[in-house]
């Protein structure tokens, strides 16, 4: 792995700026991979990690940056809870352990740095130095990965019953004996307007 310095560069690289969630992130990641045991994510063990992140914000970007995970390659999977939490699984060893960014992690900040007038700032500086057992709690748990969440999974391509449009993965939903795309069987976020 690499030092939090170069993870932050590359970080800022990915991400456009550093925040105080792009350090946090950065951190429970490299946390989450320590835990694990895997040293080396984006190179020996790329093929053994899925992570699952809780929060679409700053946070998610930088641990991709450590972990190589990202959606496109079908290991990063999103999980809209809200939390600053993320759960790193080794597929290998069928271990996984989830990191939760504490709460009480800001107000540590605050009494780190009093003389920094930025929240942000504080947070930036604290959570770089921050003992792990200051930022985060984690958890061994149990994550069922199914094969057709794994990286590289394949299947038959099926066409939604109504609509038309190919679902892949196994995503479709068995309605009467018909297979429906997410979209079709009720689970929409958009709705048509007329053109």
């Amino acid at each position: 792995m690499l030092t939090l310095e170069q993870y932050t560069e590359l970080a800022a690289q990915a991400h456009g700026h550093i925040c105080a969630g792009q350090i946090l992130g950065l951190r429970m990641a490299m946390h989450g991979l320590e835990l694990l045991g895997l040293d080396d994510p984006t190179g020996a063990h790329r093929k053994r990690l899925v992570t699952f992140v809780e929060i679409d914000r700053c946070a998610t970007d930088a641990i991709g940056v450590v972990t190589g995970c990202r959606l496109g390659k079908r290991a990063l999977k999103f999980r809209d809870w809200g939390k600053m939490a993320a759960t790193f699984c080794d597929l290998e060893s069928g271990r996984a352990v989830r990191v939760v960014a504490l709460e009480s992690s800001k107000q540590k900040a605050r009494e780190m740095f009093p003389e920094t007038a930025s929240k942000g700032e504080q947070q930036i500086r604290a959570y770089a130095v921050m003992e792990a057992g200051e930022l985060f709690s984690w958890q061994w748990v149990k994550v069922r990965v199914g094969a057709e969440d794994l990286p590289g999974f394949k299947a038959p391509r099926v066409s939604c019953a109504r609509c038309g449009e190919g679902i892949n993965f196994q995503r479709e939903v068995m309605r009467d004996g018909e297979a429906l795309c997410r979209g079709c069987a009720g689970e929409q976020y958009w709705e048509p307007v007329g053109e």
